[in-house]
């Protein structure tokens, strides 16, 4: 049996506050705030530009804080401008629930309990999706989600579409965001991930009415279309910004160094043959003459081919800049076994560039091809050695 008054007594202790975020939802509105008011009457709604009787409704209720604006904007604005809100209210943290009667009041507890030992995380309530009830697009809209926020970010997050979410906002009240629809709850996860937050969890129930009497003012065309725009934003950052920036990072922070070779090149969550096909791809990819498109390519490929990510992205990394001239001039080199007679001649200096070969382009392509196979033959049969040779040390200890 939950007590109630001991759960609003941790709102209160806590700082928490729940956001309503509602657009002509008045048939559930009330049922909601109802609900929400048997565990807190720490609450702020925000009409986001209602055009039925949603600001009545809620102005009803004597303990809701009431944000109320003419236009309906979206969701992302609704929740951005209650944040800032609920700051300068004295919230540190704000759980947001739906306001068309989808998530249950009764799960509130869980979030707070999970806040007594989480406080610098945002954590998700994941939905229970195996019910008949369930619409096919909305689990679909899940997993897609689910799977660009692991490639945007490396983290996993079991229902990144959940609108029923603890937010710690003084966490969150520096980083400017550019949504307002309903693509900002990818973006504020992304963002937050980015930025060092954590991303939690906890399990949550959901209802979907019969589709007859579903309300939903998802888009299903314009904002899937919204979020696959983001989402192509979000990889781009990642793959040319955040990865190389995590990247050199953890090149100077020996804990981070020493956790990335135990889950990743250690952890046996992947054979010794994957890890060194990934080392080795990375390095061919890193190599092969697609300038400025290594990362993004090698990353993308290593998906169907189910190698590890993180491998193939360190060893793609071997183009950084002190190793481009090197690697130009043993491709230069390189070419010169198939160019025959019509062999280009390239000393090794400071100038040597990408202008320095262009008069000799196809020598420089089959070379760096060439040197790409070998290379990343060579280290990835290095790498499978030295794995198994690991291996047997850690057995015979």
């Amino acid at each position: 049996m939950i007590n109630l008054e001991a759960v609003g007594a941790k709102f209160d202790e806590l700082h928490v506050c729940v956001i309503i975020p509602t657009y002509n939802n008045f048939s559930t509105l009330g049922g909601v705030i109802a609900g929400v008011s048997s565990y807190t009457k720490q609450i702020i709604v925000v009409n986001d530009g209602s055009s039925d009787k949603t600001a009545e409704l809620a102005g009803s209720f004597p303990f809701v804080k009431l944000i109320s604006y003419r236009d309906n904007v979206g969701k992302g604005w609704a929740l951005r401008t209650a944040f800032s809100y609920a700051i300068e209210q004295g919230y540190e943290f704000a759980i947001t629930i739906d306001s068309d009667g989808q998530h249950f009041a009764k799960d509130l507890p869980v979030f707070i309990d999970r806040l007594g030992s989480v406080r610098d995380a945002i954590i998700v309530g994941a939905r229970n999706m195996n019910q008949d009830s369930v619409p096919g697009g909305s689990s679909f809209g899940k997993n897609f989600s689910n799977f660009w926020f692991k490639v945007e970010t490396g983290l996993h997050c079991p229902d990144t579409q959940s609108g029923y979410r603890l937010y710690p906002l003084l966490l969150l009240k520096d980083i400017k965001f550019i949504t307002v629809k309903y693509e900002f709850e990818i973006e504020v996860l992304v963002r937050a991930a980015w930025k060092g937050i954590k991303v939690d969890s906890v399990p949550v129930s959901v209802y979907y009415p019969p589709k007859e009497e579903r309300i939903s003012h998802f888009r299903p065309f314009k904002d899937f279309t919204r979020i696959s725009i983001l989402n192509t934003i979000l990889v781009i950052i990642t793959l040319l910004y955040i990865k190389p920036r995590d990247f050199f990072r953890m090149l100077f922070d020996k804990k981070k160094i020493s956790r990335f070779l135990n889950e990743h090149l250690f952890h046996p969550h992947h054979s010794d043959t994957v890890k060194a096909a990934s080392i080795a791809f990375g390095v061919f990819m890193g190599i092969i003459p697609i300038w400025g498109f290594q990362l993004l390519v090698a990353v993308f490929l290593a998906i169907p081919l189910r190698l590890n990510k993180a491998l193939v992205f360190i060893a793609s990394n071997i183009s950084i800049p002190p190793m481009i001239p090197l690697i130009i001039f043993g491709s230069y080199k390189m070419g010169a076994i198939w160019m025959g007679a019509n062999t280009g001649s390239l000393e090794f200096s400071r100038k040597i560039s990408m202008e320095s070969i262009r008069h000799n382009l196809k020598q420089y392509i089959l070379g760096s091809s060439t040197l790409a196979i070998l290379a990343g033959s060579i280290i990835g049969l290095l790498a499978f050695g030295f794995l198994k040779l690991f291996r047997k040390k850690v057995v015979l200890a």
